[in-house]
């Protein structure tokens, strides 16, 4: 359970971060808080930031509306935890090497309909890019990415799989951005409608829907 004054802290390392125009804060404050997301970085860190907007940011990276939300719903949990229970994951992030980062974001961006929340590196090393709930964490790799006798033996191994509500309307999106498809939509054995796009570097990523 989160605590309330790790919370605070968190939220006086955004605001001071901001002061300091430490660039990569911008993305965070620009992937929380909607009403900035049309803003440059230099734009964002010349803003008149203030320890509200920053509590905000870490409302929100914690799934609550706001700053109050928050703190009701901790001291919510606080009150109903009479005994201690197993940690609940939440999410998940694969992580994809690529042997261009700048190029990866391009075409998840470009061609997929993904945004990038953040890019790290001069030359970029790390990103992540997301799109709705889901999101790839690309990190930089010297040479081939996957070896190709690997990918002889498994044709079909994934690097990663999207679930959806429903996969047509998002592959009907990606054939009209003209996206190569390593399988397209068909029903599999298991019951599920699932479609195959595969990344410059050879990633697979599957985009699975309810039959």
């Amino acid at each position: 359970m989160p605590n309330i004054e790790n919370l605070k802290k968190q939220a006086k390392l955004y605001l001071r971060w901001h002061r300091e125009k430490y660039y990569p804060v911008a993305a965070q404050i620009r992937l929380f808080l909607q009403r900035l997301s049309n803003l440059s970085d230099r734009e964002i860190l010349e803003l008149d930031f203030k320890l509200s907007d920053a509590q905000e940011l870490v409302a929100r990276r914690s799934g609550f509306e706001n700053w109050p939300a928050l703190i009701k719903g901790i001291n919510t949990m606080a009150a109903s935890a009479n005994s201690p229970r197993a940690s609940i994951i939440v999410a998940a992030e694969p992580q994809l090497f690529v042997s261009d980062v700048e190029a990866s974001c391009a075409f998840y961006v470009q061609k997929l309909g993904f945004a990038v929340a953040f890019i790290y590196g001069e030359p970029a090393f790390y990103a992540q890019v997301f799109r709705d709930a889901g999101r790839l964490n690309l990190r930089k790799v010297d040479g081939p990415v996957l070896d190709h006798a690997f990918r002889a033996r498994e044709h079909d191994a994934l690097s990663a799989t999207f679930v959806l509500d429903d996969a047509k309307p998002l592959y009907l999106e990606f054939q009209q951005a003209g996206v190569t498809f390593h399988q397209t939509l068909k029903s599999e054995p298991w019951g599920a409608r699932a479609f195959i796009v595969e990344d410059p570097d050879g990633n697979l990523i599957a985009f699975a829907g309810e039959g």
